[in-house]
């Protein structure tokens, strides 16, 4: 199976010896390029060590839980491009909104289909090393400012802390000014077909997102969807 780059780090964070083990056999054949952790708190100084392009995390684990982890890693801006996906046996929506609110990319429920992950891993890297084709694509709608290249926004000159799905959503909405989309749009065009997640982590982005600007950029149209407001009625 083709792997999306030699270069790509990954860093596998689990409690369960076999599962680490499990991972790591099957990754280093595809060529990537792999650090462990066992838990929450080794995952934050792992990352900082190891400067992985993905985590695999997973949620219940000792001295701090996956989703904690996440919070504080995401946190950092030093890690605003780096993709968590959580791998997990936890298939409760309020654990996935949870997982997906901590700023996670993608959320997979153990048990673990290897080739399926192997080719969901290559496609969230693949993907996410897009770069825009505009050098030039800059966004600027009132005092909000966004830098698709940069991944950089700015409101009233102040640096907005954006997670990667936060950003990306930020930076679609902006880009497509009053018209509206719902959520199942809003899902494929920002998370793509092959990420599977629950239609609320839309809502929980988006009030995210209203917590660092102000609410009259992204309007809600009951029952039908969002849309980017350029007006500030």
């Amino acid at each position: 199976m083709a792997q999306a780059s030699p270069a790509y780090k990954i860093l596998l964070v689990d409690d369960d010896a076999d599962i680490l083990e499990l991972l790591e056999y099957n990754l280093l054949k595809e060529n990537f390029l792999l650090a462990k952790a066992t838990n929450g708190k080794e995952a934050i100084a792992a990352a900082k060590t190891f400067q992985p392009h993905l985590i695999i995390m997973d949620v219940m684990m000792p001295e701090m839980d996956g989703i904690e982890a996440a919070r504080q890693i995401k946190s950092n801006p030093e890690f605003k491009n780096t993709l968590i996906l959580f791998l997990t046996a936890r298939g409760e929506e309020y654990t996935e909104i949870a997982a997906f609110e901590s700023g996670a990319t993608d959320y997979v429920v153990k048990p673990i289909k290897l080739r399926a992950l192997i080719s969901r891993i290559n496609a969230l890297l693949t993907r996410e090393a897009i770069v825009p084709e505009s050098k030039n694509d800059v966004i600027s709608i009132g005092d909000l400012v966004i830098d698709r290249v940069q991944y950089a926004a700015t409101f009233q000159g102040r640096a907005l802390i954006l997670p990667k799905k936060e950003f990306e959503l930020l930076s679609f909405l902006a880009k497509n000014p009053n018209k509206v989309f719902n959520r199942d749009e809003l899902l494929e065009k920002v998370w793509g077909s092959d990420v599977f997640v629950v239609e609320r982590t839309v809502d929980v982005h988006i009030r995210k997102l209203r917590e660092k600007i102000p609410e009259y950029y992204i309007k809600t149209l009951k029952g039908v969807g969002y849309l980017f407001s350029i007006d500030k009625a």
